[in-house]
């Protein structure tokens, strides 16, 4: 790693950050605003009827699948919007006759990506720390699962943002997948609850290991073997790292 290859990482993690707060009415205000409507209406209306989930009071139950699900979206949607700016912009272009390698390019905007989504973690998890009493147990899990968490996203984010062709196109794929993986994710319910067809459905979605890992590590509970989780997130970050790099070799969707 070369002294101007960091630069060249420090810059596009700079410029990336310096847009999410230049912008920060728009990255990290409604996040905010919408889980604390969660916490409101799920954890203190539906949660005060509901009793417990899997012996926890339901509004701590729900706190680790809420902040999850902040991160995911927000680093997924960062580096959506951000790398097809650049594409639709063709500032890219330059990026890409830079010499600057691959790998440079892609940590530069999934560092970013990843900022974000820890920046609004944080916000989220400082919101619920007015609706109940929030404990780290195991602060190692929970770093991890949220860091591996988030670079999951961002560099799905970027695959996305690499063929789409429209703005349109960065909205398909977080209103038709992510969100219905995200709310099918065990973030407001035990899977034991489900019947057994919609348990073994559940266990082939990738945010359910995300959410459960994340919720041992404030809670100390989890309806899958950490280790599952972890090996889950690990091989997703090597297969979209990859991935990503090839795009990026090739040029698909970025020389046209």
């Amino acid at each position: 790693m070369s002294r101007h290859n960091l630069v060249a990482l420090g810059t596009i993690v700079r410029r990336e950050i310096s847009r999410i707060l230049r912008i920060w009415a728009q990255t990290l205000v409604p996040p905010a605003i919408t889980m604390t409507l969660y916490f409101l209406i799920f954890g203190g209306l539906i949660g005060s009827r509901i009793g417990t989930m899997d012996g926890i009071a339901y509004m701590d139950f729900i706190v680790p699948g809420l902040v999850m699900m902040s991160i995911i979206q927000n680093s997924y949607g960062n580096i959506a919007s951000s790398f097809f700016g650049a594409k639709f912009g063709r500032h890219v272009e330059e990026l890409l006759v830079s010499p600057m390698p691959n790998w440079v390019i892609l940590g530069g905007y999934v560092t970013g990506a990843v900022a974000r989504g820890l920046a609004v973690g944080a916000i989220v998890l400082l919101i619920a720390s007015l609706f109940t009493d929030v404990r780290v147990p195991h602060p190692l899990v929970t770093l991890t699962t949220v860091l591996l968490g988030a670079t999951i996203f961002a560099l799905a984010g970027f695959v996305n943002a690499v063929y789409a062709r429209k703005f349109d196109d960065i909205a398909i794929v977080p209103t038709f997948i992510l969100t219905p993986l995200t709310y099918l994710g065990g973030v407001f319910y035990s899977v034991k609850l489900l019947p057994g067809w919609a348990e073994a459905m559940t266990h082939a979605n990738p945010i359910f290991y995300m959410v459960n890992a994340f919720r041992y590590g404030l809670l100390g509970v989890s309806d899958v073997p950490l280790w599952v989780a972890y090996a889950l997130m690990l091989a997703f970050v090597v297969a979209l790292t990859a991935f990503g790099l090839v795009l990026l070799r090739r040029g698909t969707g970025l020389r046209s």
